[in-house]
């Protein structure tokens, strides 16, 4: 194996490995920065040696007896060592000298708990939305911050400081490295959903930049998301979200066009979904309905996902059922997004004027002044009902609103179609 494979397998390592590993050496020294740091150096340490040595059978363990060898340095020196650091570091010592014949053993201990306590460390609520994002790809996801930076399309040295404060708030709170109990961890667990979703949003219609999509990000919170519903398989919402973004990142292939131009969901090629992805989003649904209480919204919005992944034709999808779970999820999560979305749903079942009327009542709303959404369905409303000068002037209007340049070109399109239309009618009439 030359060194440059030995590097890309090193890399590959670390991309699965990494999180266990921060997670296993926060436990021990109850501080994120610290243990990533430590967890770096042992990386450094496997950069150096394995070229000339070759990569253990078993690298994890490697990089987390060497990390744990470290860890017991810093304890040793550490001039914070009252009795309950020694009694710490003791312990850990007496667990290296333990598990030093058998390089599984270090990889394994708590690894569930350990993970499960780094994600909610990563998402806790004292760090800003940004920041909470940034840390948990940068801890659980493994992604450099050059990487976090090209895929939020921000300057690097803005990731890099929204991580360095965010571990610097964390141990400036004295934020417990612990798995939340009781009423706390309902709020503690919306909060690492968010961030998750979140992510996936970002990849899957960017907000930003010259690219519809950034496929990287699905995968990431996917990989999240998978990894949370099995360290607590009992939370409903969990494998709602996850039925959700699977069904979402099955749609991926049909979403863009041969020039990487967005094709929306009623002109896409059904035969290009993934139906792995399909199947494994509509079983998680069903396990999130099998645990019973009220649906919650990421439940919701995977039961309209599933309505659209059952219908083999656009015009088989059942929207009467979509425009009643828009309802619901309005009643639970209010919002003008959420009324914005069922508007379109009622003007398929129901007809445009029906949705156009919905649609007007939110004009006023100040959270949808910016949103390019309203008169990008609007427009589209409007033009269903023959106004296509009024059409033209929405899409218009919701291309100088949107950010993303793929999105722009599309309804700059539209915009110019209607305004064919207008003319062919005003010819005709």
């Amino acid at each position: 194996m030359t060194a440059s494979d030995t590097h890309r397998a090193i890399n590959a390592v670390w991309r699965i490995e990494s999180a266990r590993l921060i997670a296993g050496l926060a436990r021990m020294v109850r501080d994120v920065g610290v243990a990533e740091d430590l967890a770096q150096e042992a990386l450094l340490a496997a950069l150096e040696r394995w070229p000339e040595s070759g990569i253990p059978d078993n690298p994890g363990a490697w990089l987390m007896a060497t990390a744990k060898h470290r860890a017991i340095d810093l304890l040793r020196r550490s001039k914070l060592l009252e009795r309950k650091h020694e009694e710490l570091g003791r312990e850990i010592e007496a667990q290296q000298e333990m598990a030093a014949p058998d390089l599984d053993a270090a990889i394994d201990d708590n690894i569930g708990d350990d993970l499960l306590r780094l994600v909610f460390i990563a998402c806790h609520p004292v760090l800003s939305t940004e920041a909470r994002v940034a840390l948990t790809l940068r801890l659980l996801g493994g992604l450099t911050t050059e990487e976090i930076a090209r895929a939020f399309l921000v300057p690097e040295p803005t990731v890099a400081q929204r991580i360095v404060r965010a571990k610097r708030t964390l141990a400036e709170k004295r934020a417990p490295f612990e798995v939340p109990r009781g009423a706390e961890l309902a709020a503690r667990l919306s909060s690492v959903l968010e961030v998750i979703y979140l992510v996936f949003n970002e990849g899957y219609s960017a907000t930003a930049g010259d690219d519809w999509m950034r496929p990287a990000l699905c995968g990431d919170a996917l990989r999240l998301g998978r990894i949370l519903a099995e360290l607590v398989p009992r939370e409903p919402e969990v494998h709602g979200l996850v039925a959700l973004m699977e069904i979402q990142a099955s749609r991926s292939r049909a979403r863009t066009g041969p020039s990487g131009e967005p094709v929306l969901l009623l002109d896409q090629d059904r035969a290009r979904w993934d139906h792995v992805l399909v199947r494994r989003g509509l079983v998680a649904l069903e396990r999130a309905e099998a645990l019973g209480g009220v649906r919650g919204p990421y439940a919701l919005q995977a039961a309209i996902a599933a309505c659209h992944a059952r219908a083999r034709t656009p015009a088989e999808t059942d929207w009467a059922r979509i425009a009643e779970l828009y309802e619901a999820l309005a009643r639970l999560t209010p919002s003008p997004v959420v009324e914005l979305n069922r508007a379109v749903a009622v003007a398929m079942a129901f007809g445009p004027a029906a949705g156009l009327e919905l649609v007007d009542a939110l004009t006023a709303e100040p959270a949808l002044r910016g949103y390019h959404l309203l008169p990008s369905v609007r427009g589209d409303l409007l033009a269903k009902l023959g106004r296509f000068d009024e059409a033209r002037a929405e899409c218009a209007r919701a291309a100088s609103l949107t950010r993303n340049a793929r999105e722009r070109e599309l309804l700059l399109e539209r915009a110019a179609a209607y305004a064919r239309g207008s003319a062919h009618r005003s010819t005709t009439s």
